[in-house]
């Protein structure tokens, strides 16, 4: 394919970084197609977009148009909404990584995913392990290129009250100076969206950006 006939594809359009990064998709020349799957409209409407509206538990019925060049994952959710860890561990992990191995089957070839500052499969924190085992998880699958970004507290407007955020937001901003403490540095939503598309694009091959390192990409 050419420079300009490019597809992307992207989960979690609607959300904080996905909304940020399907702007910046369709103002983006290298893409002609923006293939867009989620739960709900993303009220956007534009030429290069093509939306699905889909139930992430009836996968089998819309496999099948996971198809384009890249693939783009911002869908997530919290505890609070999910309602309990096993709903949100299938939203997090499982419809992500679903969503993964039937665009690699569908020779999807490169993929970027927004995961958590402190993911590992070894924490003990039911959040950042969850973030761990889909790092490592997705890394195994047959993709030529995969990034993935760990940023920290994520800065923007969201549509629910998050009052843990609205706390350590400014508190962490104010403390970022500390060594101990940089990695926890708040960044724009709309930063991450950036840095995924030129992650993806670049012809580097390190896979994981720790939160500081993501502001370096744009």
């Amino acid at each position: 394919m050419g420079s300009t006939e490019k597809t992307a594809v992207v989960l979690g359009a609607t959300g904080l970084v996905g909304s940020s990064l399907l702007q910046l998709l369709l103002a983006d020349d290298r893409y002609s197609k923006i293939l867009v799957f989620h739960r709900r409209s993303t009220g956007v409407t534009h030429p290069k977009l093509e939306e699905h509206v889909v139930k992430f538990d009836e996968m089998v019925i819309w496999k099948h148009l996971i198809k384009g060049d890249h693939l783009y994952s911002a869908l997530g959710t919290t505890l609070k909404t999910a309602g309990n860890k096993q709903a949100q561990y299938r939203v997090d992990y499982d419809y992500q990584y679903e969503v993964a191995l039937a665009a690699v089957k569908n020779q999807v070839h490169s993929y970027c995913l927004v995961s958590s500052t402190g993911a590992s499969a070894r924490s003990k924190n039911f959040y950042t392990n969850m973030k761990g085992k889909l790092d490592r998880a997705v890394q195994k699958l047959n993709f030529q290129k995969v990034v993935i970004l760990r940023p920290s507290f994520l800065k923007g407007t969201r549509r629910e009250n998050r009052i843990g955020e609205k706390i350590g937001i400014p508190a962490f901003e104010a403390l970022s100076f500390l060594p101990q403490l940089k990695k926890y540095r708040p960044i724009p939503a709309h930063t991450v969206a950036k840095a995924m598309i030129v992650a993806l694009n670049s012809d580097s091959s390190k896979v994981i950006y720790e939160a500081e390192e993501i502001f370096g990409l744009v």
